[in-house]
């Protein structure tokens, strides 16, 4: 039999008390003694004078990948919210630019400075542990959280055989020893940060992490919706019943995930806590790896990710930030919707009316076709807009998603706004 879903309604405890209560998420394991998250070494650790100016150099120069044409801002364009040109579409790299990818390329705006470590809390208390429902896992960089550093992840590209395509460290380093700006490198990290293939791409990530923590472009905090939040702007009519439905627990309930308030020290809300979830989307035929059957991107459980493989955390996948969501044209972390509208209306109907969303085989739906059969037991049929009821009505009306949406839109950027004509929705 499946194992229960992990679900964000913690406790029955919390219940009784009238509360709802979100627990974030360490290891596969007993319940240990401090339920307190690691936290992440001080990115001020080591002061390099310089760095974040080299970070910008590196991240734009595209003579470090195998094609000699791919830079991280290929994929990450601050004029498109730092994301691709085409809205988050799903990329080809390599030596020749022709080896597919696996996943939508999100926004690098906002969450970078923010991301806790991944890891996974456990009630302290017995009887909470008793009455707890499982909690989910929260953090770490990329869709699947198994970056725990900045550096680490601005680095990783670097090797991706689908990405910039160096063979290794080595091949790496041949064409860094070649950039004009070698000599500055040294003298900013020191004669031997470049001693090694492997010291060199440990330096490149720093400064890449320092060039994406002290530039303020990664987080303007200029939407319409900052604006409202400090005073000086009203949202329109039809934005604030957006808004209202994003945060009704009974309705678009999309506030449980993508938080939307202050926080406690009065900064503007990011919309995502971080956490993992398991949503059922369908699965994208134009992924080429998808054309094996026998192939599923688990997230948290593989394929790139291999050091969780426990069960229920099969299919989860990162909680993505909504802000400059109106611009993207990939939804979800295969990008099988390229609407915002479609994306909205998937939560709103994927229990109420499958056959909208899944294919269908001798006359049945295949619901959740992009897991395995054993692993389906896992997706979220708890948390509102979806429902466990055998038959459910949907969350949200034709005219409630419009709503939501035109409220989205206000979580787009000045300066997005101004570059990018706002895609069909």
């Amino acid at each position: 039999m499946p194992s229960p879903p992990l679900t964000r309604r913690v406790s029955a405890w919390a219940a009784l008390c009238g509360a709802v209560l979100f627990a974030a998420g360490c290891h596969e394991a007993p319940a240990p003694e401090a339920a307190s998250a690691p936290q992440r070494p001080t990115l001020l650790q080591a002061s390099y004078p310089g760095a974040a100016a080299l970070g910008a150099k590196l991240y734009f120069d595209s003579s470090l990948s195998a094609s000699g044409r791919q830079s991280c801002a290929s994929c990450h364009d601050p004029a498109h919210a730092y994301t691709t040109p085409d809205g988050g579409r799903i990329q080809r790299g390599g030596a020749n630019l022709d080896q597919p990818g696996l996943r939508a390329v999100p926004s690098l705006r906002y969450t970078l400075r923010r991301v806790p470590v991944w890891s996974k809390e456990y009630q302290r208390d017995e009887t909470e542990r008793l009455l707890e429902l499982d909690s989910v896992p929260v953090g770490g960089l990329g869709w699947d959280g198994r970056f725990d550093t900045l550096r680490t992840q601005a680095a990783f590209p670097l090797l991706a055989l689908n990405e910039m395509g160096n063979a290794d460290a080595t091949a790496f380093a041949a064409r860094l020893a070649r950039v004009p700006y070698i000599d500055e490198l040294r003298q900013v990290f020191g004669a031997d940060a470049l001693a090694t293939p492997e010291r060199a791409l440990a330096t490149v990530g720093l400064a890449l992490e320092r060039y994406e923590i002290e530039n303020p472009e990664f987080a303007p905090y200029s939407s319409r919706y900052d604006d409202f939040l400090d005073g000086k702007l009203a949202l329109s009519e039809q934005e604030q019943r957006g808004l209202a439905l994003f945060v009704a627990p009974d309705k678009g309930n999309c506030a449980a995930c993508h938080t939307a308030t202050r926080g406690a020290n009065g900064a503007h809300p990011l919309f995502t806590d971080f956490s993992f979830q398991v949503l059922g989307v369908p699965r994208n035929p134009a992924i080429a790896a998808n054309a094996d059957p026998a192939f599923h991107d688990l997230g948290l459980c593989g394929p790139l990710r291999s050091d969780q493989r426990a069960r229920r955390y099969c299919g989860m996948f990162k909680t993505p930030s909504l802000r400059n969501v109106a611009t993207r044209r990939a939804f979800f972390h295969n990008a099988r919707f390229d609407k915002l509208r479609d994306a909205v209306g998937f939560y709103a109907t994927r229990d109420s009316d499958p056959a909208r969303w899944y294919p269908q085989r001798d006359g049945v739906v295949q619901r959740y076709d992009d897991l395995p059969q054993e692993l389906r037991g896992n997706v979220d049929h708890v948390d509102a807009p979806f429902s466990p009821s055998a038959r459910p009505r949907a969350a949200l009306s034709d005219a409630d998603i419009d709503d939501l949406v035109a409220f989205l839109g206000t979580l787009t950027d000045r300066d997005v706004a101004a570059a990018i004509p706002p895609p069909a929705r």
